[in-house]
C-alpha cells in the first residue's frame, strides 16, 4: 500500500505545482519535500505521473515555481554528495530528485528563453547567509556536475566500500581517493570489484542524469563551421572535476570488460538475468558524448599521443582541454590496448554468434554506441589504431562490420549504421597494414546473405560491398566513392583474389561504365576511374598470384574497349540517354553470377513499417574525407599537394568528386547521382568537350597492353587444345609473367582519412541520434522539440 500511497502524493504535489500561479517560496520545504522525501517512485513512474503538458504549462505560467523545484533538486543533490549518502533516506532522496530532473531538464533546453538558466547562479545560493557568499556561488549547472560526480564514487550507495566499521565520517568523502574505487578492472586499474545489483542501478540512475545534462547538444541546430563545444561536456571534463580520471577509466572498463554470454556459458542469460548490460549501455553512451570533441579544428593528439605544441610539459594547450579526450590519447600499454580491443571485439561480435546458435547469448543492442566508441580510439589515439592493426586481431573488428553494412543494407532506417562502418573501413584502409592483414584466409562462416566462396577476408570485403552497391536501397549512392576509395587503397596489397571477388569487381566495371550510367550525372566516370585504379595496382604489383583477376579481365576485355572507344559526339551521348533502362537502377543482377548463399543467412530486411530514424547531416565529397598520400620505396606516405592541372574543370576522378557534398533535404543524403531524371529534369547537360576532358585521363595503358600480350596466347591455348576448360587457361595464367612487357609501375596512391569539421558534425548528430532513439524507456527525450536532427518515420 506504501507504494501506492507515496505515488498519489507525489501526484497530488506534482498538480498543486501546476495549479499554483503564486510562486512558492524557497523556504517552504514543506511543500518541496513533497516531491523527493518519501516517494518510492521508479523512474518510470516519474515519467507517467509528471507528463509533459504539465511541465510546459509550470514553464510558461509560473517559471519562477520551475526554477524553484530545480534549484532545491540540485541542493538536494549537493546535500547527498556532501554527506556521503549514509542513510538508506538521504539515498532515496538522491535518487528521487535525479529522476525529477532527467525528466524536466530536456523541457528547460527546448526553450531559448531558459537556456541560460542553469548557468546562472542563484539568488542566496551561498548557505552561509553572508554576504560575500553569493560572490562564490557556482553556476547551478556546476554545482549539479560535481555533485554527480561525487555521487558517482559514494561508498554503499555507488561503489563498495573499503571499511568495515559502520563509523564513518562526514569527512571521508572528501578525503576519498576515488581512484580506489574505480568501477572495474582493466585500463590502469587491476582490482575487479564484487558486482552489486544495487550499486549498478543506482550508477545507471545518475549516469542518466548526466547524459540528459550533456544532451542540450540536440536542442541546437547543427552548425558544422562553430566548434561549438558543450559547456556540460566541457566542464565536466574539465579539471574542475576531481573525478575525472576514475570515472573516465570506470566508464571504459565497464563497457569494455562486459560479457553479454553470462560468464562464458551458452545459454546462461536464460537462468541469471544480467542487470549489467543496461549500466554498459549508458556507460558506452556518456563515454562517446563526453569524446565529442572536434579533431580537425583543435589541438589534436600526435601519434605519439602527445597534444601538438607541448610535449607534455606544464605549459596549458591552447583550447578547452577536454580530460577525456586527454586520457583516451594518451594510453599506450599494450596490455591495455589488448584489453579495450578485446572487449570491443567481443561485443560487436556478439550478434553473429547470435545468428549462428540462436539465442545462446543475451544480444546486445548498443553495437552504434561501440563503432563510435572504437572510431574515436582510433581517432584520438593513433598508437592504438598501429596496436589495431599489428595483428590480424583488425579482423575481429572487420567481419561484425561488414556484417551490419550487409545486414543494413535495405533499411532506410539504418543508414547512419551504414556510415559509420564505411567510415571505420576507410580509416583502416589508409594504413598499409590493413591492406596486408586481409591477405588471411576466411573460414570462420558467418552466416551472411551472400555468395559462398573460398578466400580471404579481401575476398568477404569485396563480396560484400558489391551486394551493397548492387542491392542496397538508393540512399546508399552516396557511399559509393567511399566503398571503391576502400578497394583502391587495399588493392596494392591482395595477394591472391578469389573467383567470385574477381567476377565481382568486373560486374561493378560493367555497370558503371554503360554509356548511360556515365553521361547521367556529372561524378559517375570518378567510379570507372577507381576500378581501374584497382585493376592497375593488382597488375601492376600483385601480378604473380592473381591469376583469377587476370583471367575475368581477359573474358571481359570488351568492356575495357567500350571505354577506350567511348562515343564523345553529342548524338551519341544523347542516343546513350535515350536508351535508359526502363528500371533506373544500372546495376541489376544479371551478368553477376549470385551462387548459393551462405548457410544460416537471412536476406537483408527493409527497416519495419513505423520506424523511427533521425535525420543526418551530409557527408563531406571524398575529396574532403581523404587527402592522397603516396607510399614511397620504403613504404612511408607522403603528403601529394593536389597538382596544378588536376584543378582543371572535370580532372582527376577524385580532385573534384563532389558527389555527396552541396546542399542536402532534410533526410540527410539526397540521391545526388539520380539515375533515373539527372538529364530528364535538364539539370545535367553532358557535352562532347566534358566527356572528352577525362576520357583522355582514363588509364587504361596497363590493362591494354596486358590485353595485348596475354589474348592471343590465351586464344592459341584454346585452339591448340579445344578448350573450354578454365583450369587449363588459369594454370597458364599462373605461370606467366609480364615483366618487362608492362608500363613501369605508377606510384602507388592513398587515399588517407582526414578529419575535418563536416565529418565531427556529422559523428555528432549521428551519435545523439542512437542516443535518442535508444532511450525509450524512460523515453528522455521523446516528443520534445530537438533540433539537430530530424525524426521520420520510416
Amino acid at each position: 500500500m506504501g507504494s501506492a500511497d507515496s505515488k498519489l502524493n507525489f501526484r497530488k504535489a506534482v498538480i498543486q505545482l501546476t495549479t499554483k500561479t503564486q510562486p512558492v517560496e524557497a523556504t517552504d520545504d514543506a511543500f518541496w519535500d513533497q516531491f523527493w522525501a518519501d516517494t518510492a517512485t521508479s523512474v518510470q513512474d516519474v515519467f507517467a505521473l509528471v507528463p509533459a503538458a504539465e511541465i510546459r504549462a509550470v514553464r510558461e505560467e509560473s517559471p519562477s515555481n520551475l526554477a524553484t523545484l530545480c534549484y532545491k533538486a540540485v541542493e538536494k543533490l549537493v546535500q547527498g554528495a556532501e554527506s556521503g549518502c549514509h542513510s538508506e533516506k538521504e539515498r532515496q532522496i538522491v535518487l528521487n530528485c535525479s529522476r525529477l530532473l532527467t525528466r524536466v531538464l530536456p523541457y528547460i533546453f527546448e526553450d531559448p528563453d531558459w537556456r541560460g538558466f542553469f548557468w546562472s547562479t542563484v539568488p542566496g545560493a551561498g548557505r552561509g547567509g553572508g554576504e560575500d557568499d553569493d560572490e562564490n556561488a557556482r553556476p547551478l549547472a556546476e554545482s549539479l556536475l560535481l555533485a554527480i560526480a561525487d555521487l558517482l564514487f559514494c561508498p554503499d550507495f555507488t561503489v563498495q566500500s573499503h571499511r568495515r566499521s559502520t563509523v564513518d565520517s562526514a569527512e571521508d568523502i572528501h578525503s576519498l581517493d576515488s581512484c580506489e574505487y574505480i568501477w572495474e578492472a582493466g585500463v590502469g586499474f587491476a582490482h575487479s570489484p564484487q558486482p552489486s545489483y544495487i550499486h549498478d542501478m543506482n550508477r545507471m540512475e545518475l549516469l542518466k542524469l548526466l547524459l540528459t545534462c550533456f544532451s542540450e547538444a540536440m536542442y541546437l541546430p547543427p552548425a558544422p563551421d562553430s566548434g561549438n563545444t558543450n559547456p556540460w561536456v566541457q566542464f565536466f571534463c574539465s579539471a574542475e572535476n576531481r573525478h575525472a580520471l576514475p570515472l573516465f577509466t570506470s566508464l571504459l572498463n565497464t563497457v569494455c570488460a562486459y560479457d553479454p554470454v553470462g560468464y562464458g556459458i551458452p545459454y546462461n542469460h536464460l537462468i541469471f538475468s544480467d542487470y549489467r548490460e543496461p549500466l554498459v549501455e549508458e556507460a558506452a553512451q556518456v563515454l562517446i558524448v563526453t569524446l565529442d570533441h572536434d579533431s580537425a579544428t583543435s589541438t589534436s593528439p600526435t601519434v605519439d599521443g602527445t597534444t601538438t605544441g607541448t610535449a607534455m610539459d606544464d605549459a596549458d594547450p591552447p583550447g578547452p582541454e577536454n580530460l577525456f579526450v586527454n586520457y583516451l590519447s594518451r594510453i599506450h600499454r599494450e596490455e591495455d590496448f589488448q584489453f579495450i580491443l578485446k572487449g570491443i571485439a567481443r561485443l560487436l561480435s556478439n550478434p553473429l554468434v547470435q545468428t549462428y546458435l540462436p539465442n545462446s547469448t543475451k544480444k546486445i543492442q548498443f553495437h552504434q554506441e561501440l563503432l563510435v566508441l572504437f572510431w574515436k580510439l582510433c581517432d584520438f589515439n593513433k598508437k592504438f589504431l598501429f596496436f589495431v592493426l599489428k595483428s590480424s586481431d583488425v579482423l575481429d573488428i572487420l567481419v561484425p562490420i561488414l556484417y551490419f553494412l550487409n545486414d543494413a543494407r535495405a533499411d532506410q532506417s539504418r543508414v547512419g549504421l551504414m556510415h559509420i562502418g564505411v567510415f571505420i573501413l576507410l580509416l583502416l584502409s589508409g594504413e598499409r597494414n590493413f591492406g596486408v592483414r586481409l591477405n588471411k584466409p576466411y573460414s570462420v562462416r558467418v552466416p551472411m546473405d551472400i555468395p559462398v566462396f573460398t578466400g580471404t577476408h579481401a575476398d568477404l570485403l569485396i563480396v560484400v560491398f558489391h551486394k551493397i552497391i548492387t542491392s542496397g536501397h538508393q540512399r546508399l549512392q552516396p557511399l559509393f566513392d567511399c566503398l571503391l576509395t576502400i578497394v583502391v587503397n587495399v588493392s596494392p596489397y591482395l595477394k591472391s583474389l578469389s573467383m567470385v571477388a574477381a567476377n565481382k569487381l568486373l560486374h561493378l566495371l560493367e555497370a558503371f561504365s554503360t554509356t548511360w550510367f556515365l553521361f547521367s550525372a556529372a561524378q559517375n566516370h570518378h567510379l570507372v576511374f577507381f576500378l581501374l585504379e584497382v585493376f592497375n595496382n593488382i597488375i601492376q604489383y600483385q601480378f604473380d598470384g592473381n591469376s583469377n583477376l587476370v583471367y575475368a579481365i581477359i573474358r571481359k576485355r570488351s568492356v575495357f574497349h567500350q571505354l577506350a572507344n567511348l562515343p564523345t559526339d553529342l548524338p551519341a551521348i544523347h542516343k546513350a540517354l535515350q536508351r535508359r533502362r526502363r528500371a533506373p537502377e544500372p546495376l541489376s543482377r544479371t551478368g553477376s553470377q549470385e551462387g548459393a548463399s551462405m548457410e544460416g543467412s537471412r536476406p537483408a530486411a527493409p527497416a519495419e513499417p513505423g520506424t523511427l530514424k533521425t535525420s543526418l547531416v551530409a557527408t563531406p565529397g571524398i575529396d574532403k574525407l581523404t587527402e592522397k598520400s603516396q607510399v614511397s620505396e620504403d613504404g612511408t606516405l607522403r603528403s601529394l599537394e593536389s597538382a596544378p592541372q588536376q584543378n582543371s574543370a572535370e580532372g582527376s576522378p577524385a580532385a573534384e568528386s563532389h558527389s555527396f557534398s552541396g546542399t542536402r533535404s532534410p533526410a540527410g543524403v539526397r540521391e545526388q547521382r539520380r539515375l533515373s531524371n539527372a538529364s530528364a529534369s535538364g539539370q545535367w547537360n553532358p557535352t562532347s568537350e566534358w566527356v572528352l576532358s577525362w576520357k583522355s585521363k582514363l588509364p587504361l595503358q596497363t590493362i591494354m597492353r596486358l590485353l595485348q600480350v596475354l589474348v592471343p596466347q590465351v586464344e592459341k591455348i584454346c585452339i591448340d587444345k579445344g578448350l573450354t576448360d578454365e583450369s587449363e587457361i588459369l594454370r597458364f595464367l599462373q605461370h606467366g609473367t609480364l615483366v618487362g612487357l608492362l608500363p613501369v609501375p605508377h606510384p602507388i596512391l592513398i587515399r588517407k582519412y582526414q578529419a575535418n569539421s563536416g565529418t565531427a558534425m556529422w559523428f555528432r548528430t549521428y551519435m545523439w541520434g542512437v542516443i535518442y532513439l535508444r532511450n525509450v524507456d524512460p523515453p528522455v527525450w521523446y516528443d520534445t522539440d530537438v533540433k539537430l536532427f530530424e525524426i521520420q518515420r520510416v
